[in-house]
């Protein structure tokens, strides 16, 4: 029988943290630059990135199981906002249906993102949730990139089409979040309290304003990244 890993402590902006960004960027170029080097390349890039988004969620019920302590909803359940949009990346990526790639690029670079620069995350390396939790984030960040990127996906035009879509879906998922959080005493979306470690949404006022500035913000930032797309065909 395998021993349960206690872990140590995980600090944002330390050694551990800009050694994981560090690893996760260099892994991002190496798909980017995959999915650049012809067809057979790109379709085994493309497949094993949709093979990771999908399993991101298992291997990191696993490794939190693997842990000697109190287990919390939250690290249970596949309802945080990047465990959605890692599973919409996989489909997105198999199918390239416009609504999942949409929500995997916006979500990806507007939220995802967020959670790589202030990691709400408590063990440190080399516990099984420090790893799962960067290969996660860095799974979405690097689809949202990969399907503009390699894959020729643009959004929907006029250029406010697909942010107010997502932004659609977005107010969804938090009513759901918060019906959950509701339900079982978790913090999904962290509808409920911020994160432990500091985030934005420190910045942001006081529960429950924050939402509401929550949802400002997320509007801007995905209207700013349709600007890209801006005066380029389809």
């Amino acid at each position: 029988m395998i021993a349960a890993i206690t872990p140590q402590a995980f600090h944002p902006f330390s050694q551990q943290h800009y050694a994981a960004l560090a690893v996760g960027a260099v892994v991002a170029a190496a798909f980017l630059l995959a999915g650049k080097r012809g067809e057979a390349s790109r379709r085994r890039a493309t497949l094993l990135l949709a093979f990771i988004n999908f399993s991101v969620y298992p291997l990191s019920l696993a490794a939190w199981l693997s842990l000697d302590q109190e287990k919390a909803w939250d690290n249970l359940l596949p309802f945080h906002l990047c465990d959605v949009a890692a599973i919409a990346a996989g489909v997105a990526l198999v199918t390239r249906r416009p609504l999942f790639c949409a929500l995997t690029y916006f979500w990806g670079l507007a939220a995802t993102i967020q959670g790589l620069i202030t990691p709400a995350l408590t063990v440190g390396f080399p516990a099984p949730p420090y790893m799962m939790f960067f290969v996660h984030h860095f799974a979405v960040v690097i689809a949202a990139l990969y399907l503009p990127i390699i894959t020729g996906w643009r959004p929907k035009l006029p250029m406010w089409r697909s942010p107010l879509e997502v932004m659609g879906w977005s107010v969804l998922y938090l009513f759901f979040a918060m019906t959950v959080n509701k339900l079982l005493g978790s913090n999904f979306a962290f509808a409920t309290h911020p994160p432990s470690n500091p985030s934005l949404i420190d910045h942001l006022g006081p529960w429950p304003w924050y939402l509401f500035s929550m949802l400002g913000l997320a509007t801007v930032f995905y209207l700013l990244l349709a600007l890209p797309f801006v005066g380029r065909k389809r």
